[in-house]
């Protein structure tokens, strides 16, 4: 089982990116304080723990990615997300952007289609 610790330089590596999201025109400080709130390399292999706070996608496995924290920050900006919405995600994946809604206080309903991402993540958290 991983270790999962929230450093200070993931903290500070995580607020330059809510930086960077803020100069790509991303106004919603709810979503940003919500994904600020996430420590993003809980959701990928240790392997890039270092370089998780890039706004770039990572593979997760079974061909699939963790969405571009820019492609997540938007859509969910997208949505105006208020406390007790009801969200369906279709393709959990990672399980990051459905924990992105569900600090911003949404009840999430996610469905994965792929066997092997949906065992690896039911009981990840």
């Amino acid at each position: 089982m991983r270790k999962y610790e929230d450093s200070y330089q993931h903290k500070g590596l995580r607020k330059k990116l809510m930086d960077l999201l803020r100069e790509k025109g991303i106004s919603d400080e709810n979503v940003l304080q919500a994904m600020n709130n996430i420590p993003r390399h809980y959701f990928l292999d240790s392997a890039f723990d270092k370089i998780a706070y890039e706004d770039r996608a990572f593979p997760i496995s079974e061909g699939q990615t963790i969405s571009q924290p820019y492609t997540v920050a938007y859509q969910t900006q997208l949505l105006q997300v208020k406390p007790n919405d009801k969200i369906l995600e279709i393709g959990t994946g990672s399980i990051y952007q459905a924990t992105v809604l569900a600090e911003m206080g949404a009840k999430v309903f996610t469905i994965e289609r792929h066997k092997k991402l949906f065992e690896k993540r039911r009981n990840s958290f």
